[in-house]
């Protein structure tokens, strides 16, 4: 599945821009709604390391009100958390400071079929009967009325290792890179086939994937803007225009990949 990603896709910089801003603006405006009509959007993100989530994150929280919304930053339980069933900790941060409209999960309840399925944290019993939970888990939010976007930020083993190396080579972004994200790469095979498992197990109709082409990180920005455009868009009322499913690539790429 994920060999089929065409990654070539890209933005040019003027083009980016404009269509950044856009997105943004529209957002602000779809987010304002989501305060009016007291309904709730959740994002699920998801990807490689070093793939462009983080920035992605923040382009799409820049322009909205600041009170409307929470990130989540994911690691390994602690604490309490551990000492309950793995849904818990998410469970219980649905109900968001302020009760905030929009909650962004940079990195999810998926950790279970991933690093803790490779790394053996979980047993093959637990992994595997996590997809079901998972599934019985969104159905239930989606039930609820909450909105739910799901991504999944792909790029290549090659556009990963120059990433690393520049984060290596760049004082104020080291801190990033650890020994664990080398190691990891070690094991992209293992991860890879997770994934895939991952996305054909709990791509659902209410809960699809969206895989987000990361190689360029302009295209990988924009694209997730309009994602969660579109899932907004239709739902809310008064209705708002629908954004383009990808954002509209350069002429000059086209005529460079026509080439």
């Amino acid at each position: 599945m994920l060999k089929t990603i065409d990654l070539t896709k890209r933005l040019e910089r003027e083009d980016y821009k404009k269509q950044l801003l856009d997105c943004q603006l529209h957002l602000r405006e779809l987010a304002r709604q989501l305060y009016v009509q007291q309904r709730s959007l959740i994002v699920v993100v998801e990807g490689w390391d070093a793939a462009g989530k983080g920035g992605a994150i923040r382009r799409f929280t820049e322009k909205i009100d600041p009170r409307g919304y929470q990130v989540y930053s994911i690691g390994p339980p602690e604490g309490e958390d551990k000492t309950h069933h793995y849904l818990w900790r998410f469970w219980r941060r649905l109900k968001a400071p302020d009760d905030k409209q929009v909650l962004i999960f940079d990195r999810s309840w998926y950790g279970r079929v991933l690093v803790e399925r490779v790394e053996g944290f979980a047993t093959e019993e637990e992994w595997r009967r996590a997809y079901r939970e998972i599934n019985d888990f969104e159905r239930q939010l989606t039930n609820h009325g909450v909105l739910l976007v799901k991504l999944w930020f792909h790029i290549s083993p090659e556009e990963q290792l120059k990433r690393f190396e520049a984060r290596q080579k760049t004082p104020h972004k080291r801190w990033k890179l650890t020994e664990e994200d080398w190691r990891n790469r070690e094991k992209w095979d293992l991860y890879e086939q997770a994934v895939v498992d991952m996305l054909q197990k709990t791509s659902t109709r209410t809960a699809p994937w969206t895989i987000v082409e990361g190689n360029d990180k302009y295209w990988g920005r924009v694209k997730t803007l309009k994602t969660i455009i579109d899932v907004l868009a239709p739902a809310l009322d008064p209705p708002t225009s629908s954004a383009t499913e990808q954002p509209t690539q350069s002429k000059n790429d086209k005529k460079k990949k026509k080439k």
